[in-house]
């Protein structure tokens, strides 16, 4: 409700929280702490027991969320599209094909290189720094 210039109430609290009242008979309800849901003549009890309420409020509807497919980096949308649509089946074969061909691949990588071989890569040998280079021991 709106209070008008000229009309009104302000009441300071003791912690300085400003309250403004409409007439006296609303001050001296909030001083007698009567709650106005209960006071048939408040705003508040009205908007509670739905008085004056002359049309119904239509529920607004929600949205659905349309989910969208969209193309990922590396399969466009046809491609994806075609996965999904795959039987089961076909997608198990192509599966195990991918790992014999893996497979197949590693063991003759493994058989060129023979057993003797050192883990650390014969291009980065020397390059790592030496002790005691740091700027911790350098003299200026």
């Amino acid at each position: 409700m709106r209070i008008y210039p000229g009309h009104g109430r302000k009441m300071i609290r003791g912690d300085s929280k400003p309250f403004w009242f409409l007439n006296g008979r609303c001050h001296a309800d909030f001083i007698m702490r009567r709650n106005p849901r209960k006071l048939s003549w408040t705003q508040l009890y009205r908007r509670l027991h739905k008085k004056g309420t002359l049309e119904e409020v239509a529920k607004r509807r929600t949205r659905k969320v349309v989910k969208v497919q969209r193309a990922v980096e590396g399969a466009d949308l046809a491609a994806i599209k075609a996965k999904r649509n795959q039987k089961p089946e076909v997608r198990q074969a192509a599966r195990e094909a991918a790992m014999r061909e893996v497979k197949a691949a590693k063991k003759s990588s493994s058989s060129k290189g023979g057993k003797g071989r050192s883990r650390v890569n014969p291009d980065m040998k020397g390059s790592g720094q030496k002790k005691g280079t740091g700027k911790q021991n350098k003299r200026y």
